[in-house]
């Protein structure tokens, strides 16, 4: 018997899910049936109602759904729950299972794959938007020595470092209030490489022991990792690795397999090149 799964979102034609998860399926020997699911902003409920119905399993939710699948959740994880966000939907025994497997992914990268540990390290990351949100309590989780949190407005910034600071230190900055400061690693959880512009940090900002890491990913460097580069960062990483750790983590919880994530990720990228 083949096992429904699929991924939620408006837009969905772009998403790379499908290859993802077909790979790790084919890796482990699961049957696994994997497609995409495109949802009209107000039909969310209704388009995984017909889903589960049909016998669907599993969704992964991306933008904009992911509050959403939060309020649909019936139980969710603790990361969940402190990002208040669900990309990972399981439907067991008439009920609705969330979980958010954004941070672990975050996580997995640069900790495991990257070689680059976390615990006792100084973090800046930029935006206060819901990618920060996601990824928190999985960073706190590994015991850095602080959070920065730096964004644009302010009391943004300031929310988010209210909302976790019981799992941890983070503390929230404007970008002028950087300005003399460095850190171990800088994460870009704004959208901005997407529009070829990068946030506004102030210079000398990276150094040697840097690492610069772009959730966003695409075929050369982002303008943010171009601009690490050009101060000569440590290490440079865009958010390739991230998407599919994350997916590994979602196919783990539905399959109870841990799909092995650097072949997959070297195919992708082979892709974009």
């Amino acid at each position: 018997m083949t096992n429904r799964y699929a991924v939620i979102g408006n837009p969905v034609s772009h998403s790379q899910s499908p290859f993802i998860h077909s790979e790790f399926a084919r890796a482990t020997g699961e049957a696994v049936q994997y497609e995409k699911l495109f949802a009209e902003l107000d039909k969310f409920n209704e388009v995984v109602g017909q889903f589960v119905q049909n016998g669907g399993l599993g969704l992964n939710v991306t933008l904009p759904f992911k509050g959403d699948a939060f309020r649909m959740a019936q139980e969710v994880t603790e990361r969940a729950r402190a990002a208040e966000a669900v990309n990972t939907l399981t439907f067991r025994d008439g009920k609705v299972y969330g979980d958010n497997t954004d941070g672990v992914g975050l996580v997995r990268d640069i900790v495991e794959n990257l070689d680059f540990p976390m615990e006792g390290k100084s973090i800046l990351i930029l935006g206060a938007g819901g990618a920060v949100r996601g990824v928190l309590e999985p960073i706190l989780e590994q015991k850095p020595a602080k959070v920065t949190i730096a964004n644009r407005t302010l009391i943004k910034a300031e929310s988010i470092a209210h909302h976790f600071a019981p799992w941890g230190e983070v503390v929230a900055s404007g970008y002028e209030a950087l300005e003399g400061k460095t850190f171990d690693i800088i994460i870009n959880g704004t959208s901005t490489s997407l529009h070829n512009e990068i946030p506004p940090l102030p210079a000398n900002i990276f150094t040697a022991r840097t690492l610069a890491y772009d959730m966003v990913y695409s075929k050369g460097l982002t303008p943010f990792l171009k601009r690490a580069q050009s101060e000569n960062a440590g290490m440079l990483a865009d958010g390739l690795g991230m998407l599919v750790e994350q997916a590994a983590e979602s196919f783990h919880i539905w399959r109870g397999v841990k799909p092995d994530t650097r072949k997959v990720t070297n195919m992708l990228r082979e892709v974009l090149a």
